[in-house]
C-alpha cells in the first residue's frame, strides 16, 4: 500500500465523467497508445494519450464513457499535449478502463 492521503488530499482530486468522441493512433509514443478527445459537457473537450491498446480497438473506444482526472496540469507525451488521464485497473500490462455502470451526463463527478 502507498502512504496513507487524508480526505482533504482525496478532495483535490477532480475525478469526472466524460465521452470519448475520437480515437486516433500515437505512432510517435514510447509505448503503445491512443490520442483520445473526451467530452467533459460543461468542462469542454481535453484530450489525452492512454495506453490502451491492448484491449481495446479505436471502434470499442468512440462513444465510450470513461472517468479521468481533470485537473491535472498539460504534459507533453511526444509531439501531443495530455490534458487529462483516464483512470483504469491495471492488470499487468493491460489497463481496464473504468466507467459508470449507466450513461450519466458529461461531466459528472466521481466521489
Amino acid at each position: 500500500m502507498n502512504d496513507a492521503i487524508t480526505f482533504e488530499d482525496f478532495t483535490k482530486v477532480d475525478l469526472r465523467v466524460g465521452t470519448i468522441i475520437e480515437v486516433n493512433d500515437f505512432p510517435e509514443a514510447r509505448n503503445p497508445a491512443y490520442q483520445i478527445t473526451i467530452d467533459f459537457g460543461d468542462l469542454g473537450i481535453k484530450k489525452s494519450s492512454a495506453q490502451i491498446t491492448t484491449l481495446y480497438t479505436k471502434e470499442d473506444l468512440l462513444n465510450r464513457q470513461i472517468v479521468a482526472v481533470v485537473n491535472f496540469p498539460k504534459k507533453q507525451i511526444a509531439k501531443f499535449m495530455s490534458e487529462c488521464l483516464v483512470i483504469g485497473a491495471v492488470d499487468g500490462k493491460d489497463v481496464i478502463l473504468l466507467n459508470p455502470e449507466n450513461s450519466v451526463k458529461n461531466g459528472t463527478p466521481v466521489s
